[in-house]
């Protein structure tokens, strides 16, 4: 942790882009079997990973020199929105995946009898075949097989022994527990609603504005404080964040510098560019693609991507991470999403019962910065982090993955199917684009992203970087089944709230323009003594009081007063007036249908 956090620093420090957070990439351990497999023919793991993050930087080098993050042109909505899916519903997936996991070592009885529990117990017993290992231990301890009294071990030194569990409060790895489960899932779910809900404090009507803004700006962090304290104050033993005293290599059996070649052949070399062009795919699709996600226009970023020079600096960390036996550091989607959200700036001051308005991004590098400064101390406050249990940090990755997923079209997409077409909210693409094929549209992104996980949780998942390569061509062919105005809605990346508020000014501009070409239909013109245009009233919008009529702006509006602009001589340039005669003018007088003069005017040609 402190070692990585010190090349993470140095990501937020010379890359372009600073509000991607770079951390090891969720979609690389679909690669982590291809290693483990071949350690299986008596090749040494760490150096033939070493030889692959060699590899994997050496091609990430050449992607930049031939100016391949160009291609990102071709990363549009429909692909970078399946892969952020995928994503989000990994961390999802893995968060419920812990909390179930936690019962194979806090079993609980599913076969209570309630009469009966004043009988239940449970203890330690010999094993049925003493081995030379059990033999060996039991010495170590200052036991032997015939002096031992099995009854009388805890848990711990039972299963040390290797000795078995009788009687009915056992289960196949111990005695039930199953207060922890229980207290487990209680804190994981509460962790999740509770950050839910200070997140979204800041639009609640209780205390100051900045109390709410800064409550919602930590909500994750107040939440773990006080899941933290209420789990003390409980005292069920839940399990606790397993943290190193010590800073020190993972194994003892390895320093701080990794050699590309270790204990393996020398043909092992060579063949390491195999998987690390696999590698090399997935980590420049999860790059760019988080990039791409990170400067869409609806974030309104006032600095420039710089898709190159991110690469260049995640292949430099990539060979040093390599050398180091560190993980690979790659820009985290879910993570990024997070960070981009706690950054947004909104207007302070709007009217009541008005939302606030979004501002952009308050772009700086002091964020991630701090972040990764922080994950570097955090191996000096061991002695506090202990006490944070990890159901507590399983529910703040649920409300990752949950909270990422809002704003994502896909989703909105999906939620159609079972919704009536009364109901429907007013999306930009359902005005120009038939339900039909929306539907089509988000099948076949749904059908790519369950193939996307299929292929990730199966033995075939080496291949997964070569299906997210798929999506840029599956969203090609759909060139062949929609037209380009379909897909310009479906597909495009100006965001949605734009689209329709230019859709939007662009009705009303038609609109005004009928108003006014029937208004010119009806009005009936004419010149009195040469320099006299009466125009009824009714072709003016005007309020009948003369102190709130703007003479100027509403006359601007009219057709006639632009011919009489045009067929003056107001387009040449002329010289001011130098004699004493009177200027040529007009004169413009408003009268009702009674004829009461409303207003009275003259203004010079």
């Amino acid at each position: 942790m402190g070692v990585s956090s010190h090349v993470t620093v140095a990501c937020s420090i010379f890359t372009p882009a600073p509000l991607t957070v770079s951390l090891s990439p969720s979609c690389s351990s679909s690669l982590s079997p291809l290693g483990l497999s071949l350690s299986d023919y008596g090749l040494a793991y760490l150096p033939l990973r070493t030889s692959i993050g060699l590899w994997t930087a050496f091609m990430c080098l050449v992607l930049v020199a031939t100016d391949a993050s160009s291609l990102v042109c071709y990363i549009t909505r429909f692909t970078e929105e399946a892969f952020a899916a995928l994503i989000c519903i990994i961390f999802i997936y893995e968060a419920l995946e812990k909390l179930v996991h936690l019962r194979d070592t806090f079993p609980i009885n599913m076969h209570n009898d309630l009469d009966n529990l004043t009988f239940y117990r449970c203890q330690c017993s010999a094993p049925s075949n003493i081995t030379s290992e059990i033999t060996q231990r039991l010495n170590e301890s200052g036991f032997t097989p015939d002096s031992v009294n099995w009854s009388e071990l805890n848990k711990p030194m039972c299963s040390w022994f290797q000795g078995v569990f009788v009687g009915p409060a056992c289960g196949l790895e111990g005695p039930y527990i199953p207060d922890v489960l229980f207290w487990s899932a209680i804190l994981f779910f509460t962790t999740f609603f509770l950050s839910s809900f200070l997140k979204q404090f800041k639009t609640k009507r209780y205390f100051p504005t900045k109390v709410r803004s800064t409550i919602s700006d930590f909500a994750v962090f107040l939440t773990i404080m006080i899941m933290v304290l209420v789990d003390y104050l409980v005292g069920i033993p839940s399990p606790k964040l397993n943290v190193p005293d010590r800073f020190e290599p993972t194994s003892k059996h390895r320093g701080w510098l990794m050699s590309p070649l270790g204990t393996n052949p020398t043909w092992t070399l060579l063949a390491a560019a195999i998987p690390a062009l696999l590698c090399t795919i997935l980590i420049f699709m999860d790059q760019q693609i988080t990039a791409v996600i990170i400067n869409r226009k609806e974030h309104k970023l006032k600095k420039g991507c710089g898709y190159h020079l991110d690469l260049l600096v995640v292949a430099v960390m990539l060979g040093v991470c390599s050398v180091m036996g560190l993980p690979w550091f790659v820009a985290a989607t879910v993570l990024s999403i997070t960070h981009v959200n706690s950054l947004k700036l909104e207007s302070e001051c709007s009217a009541p019962g008005e939302q606030p308005k979004f501002l952009g991004i308050r772009e700086q590098r002091v964020t991630g910065l701090m972040i990764f400064v922080l994950m570097g101390l955090s191996v000096f406050m061991t002695s506090v982090l202990k006490f944070i249990p990890m159901p507590v940090l399983y529910g703040v990755f649920l409300y990752m993955g949950v909270s990422s997923l809002k704003g994502i079209q896909f989703f909105d997409r999906i939620k159609l199917f079972g919704m009536p077409a009364k109901h429907q909210p007013d999306l930009i693409y359902l005005r120009y684009v038939p339900l039909w094929k929306v539907h089509i549209f988000t099948i076949v992104q749904l059908t790519c992203l369950v193939l996307l996980w299929v292929i990730k949780a199966s033995t075939a998942a080496v291949i997964f970087p070569m299906m997210v390569l798929a999506l840029v061509f599956v969203r090609k062919l759909l060139d062949f089944c929609f037209t380009k105005r379909e897909l310009s809605w479906l597909d495009d990346l100006m965001p949605e709230s734009k689209k329709k508020k230019e859709d939007d000014k662009k009705k009303k501009a038609k609109e005004e323009a009928q108003r006014m070409l029937e208004a010119d239909q009806d009005m009936d013109l004419r010149y009195e003594d040469g320099n006299l245009l009466s125009i009824p009233v009714k072709a003016l919008k005007v309020s009948a009081d003369p102190s709130v009529v703007n003479i100027s702006d509403e006359m601007a509006k009219t057709a006639v007063w632009k011919a009489v602009a045009m067929n003056s001589d107001s387009a040449k340039v002329h010289k001011p007036c130098t004699s004493e005669e009177k200027a040529a003018s007009i004169q413009i007088n408003i009268e009702d249908e009674q004829g009461d003069k409303l207003v009275h005017n003259e203004t010079s040609l």
